[in-house]
């Protein structure tokens, strides 16, 4: 298998990053996940430009996106899945063992990963912890994931595949890898960007192309809500089935089943909306 790494295709074996690394020691760094499909990535140019906003957010050099996207077509070259993760890492390269950075030059490494789609439907569970929507990183999409993976193994615990937290005013935010839309009385909502949720690619589209309306949410809507659905990048849109112990049985209702056709066939027309 090859990749992408500073500069050039290297085999796995043969690459090495820094043990000093910023993105290691101190998750000094951000990430695009993009999908790849028949060997070419969708919504490529929106993911770029939140590379460049979460890089720039974290105070690390702007990232030459000729060479990013030199990068990502020559691994999907190398490695043509029918259905991809193709990851894009961009760290503050080599550093100090504390938060100072040092002056080496970034690192950019890109890779891809074959992967399945996911089932139309999944269960979630909420938890205790809270979003901070006013912290230095909020709506950047940093390579500091721990809170992610306990969540994430906390969900999985209870035969989950997504946690949602809530803010610091009890408000619904966003999933650990994932945004989140509820229907109240046959009207699609989700939380806005000020509820401290990142700005999801596959969100975006979705409210452009179904009309959703960004509301501010208490975290209880999803004990009410009619239908719940996740979107991200390889969950599409995805039905939610059950909430916590809230089985909602006809998952997916009638408008996330319209949001998933929808989707569907706008993506397909069109690999970089």
């Amino acid at each position: 298998m090859k990749i992408w790494l500073d500069g050039g295709l290297r085999d796995t074996e043969a690459a090495r990053v820094s043990a000093f690394d910023h993105g290691l020691t101190v998750g000094d760094g951000v990430f695009e996940t993009v999908k790849a499909v028949h060997g070419k990535p969708f919504a490529l140019t929106r993911h770029l430009d939140r590379l460049v906003r979460s890089a720039t957010g974290l105070g690390l050099p702007e990232p030459d996106l000729d060479e990013v996207r030199r990068a990502c077509a020559a691994v999907l070259d190398a490695h043509p899945v029918a259905l991809g993760r193709l990851r894009i890492t961009y760290t503050g390269g080599p550093g100090p063992l504390g938060s100072d950075r040092g002056d080496a030059g970034t690192t950019l490494l890109v890779a891809v990963g074959a992967t399945t789609r996911r089932p139309d439907t999944t269960a979630v569970v909420t938890v205790d912890w809270t979003r901070n929507e006013r912290g230095a990183v909020t709506g950047l999409k940093t390579t500091s994931y721990a809170e992610n993976v306990v969540a994430l193994a906390r969900a999985r615990e209870q035969g989950a595949t997504e946690a949602l937290f809530g803010n610091t005013r009890d408000r619904l935010c966003e999933g650990t890898g994932s945004n989140v839309f509820v229907v109240l009385d046959g009207e699609l909502h989700t939380p806005p960007l000020d509820s401290g949720c990142l700005a999801g690619i596959t969100r975006a589209l979705a409210v452009e192309w179904t009309g959703a309306r960004e509301t501010d949410l208490p975290l209880d809507v999803l004990e009410r809500a009619d239908e719940v659905f996740l979107t991200s990048t390889l969950r599409d849109v995805q039905g939610v089935h059950r909430v916590d112990g809230r089985a909602l049985h006809d998952a997916p209702g009638p408008v996330t089943a319209k949001a998933m056709r929808i989707f569907d066939e706008r993506s397909a027309a069109d690999l970089d909306p």
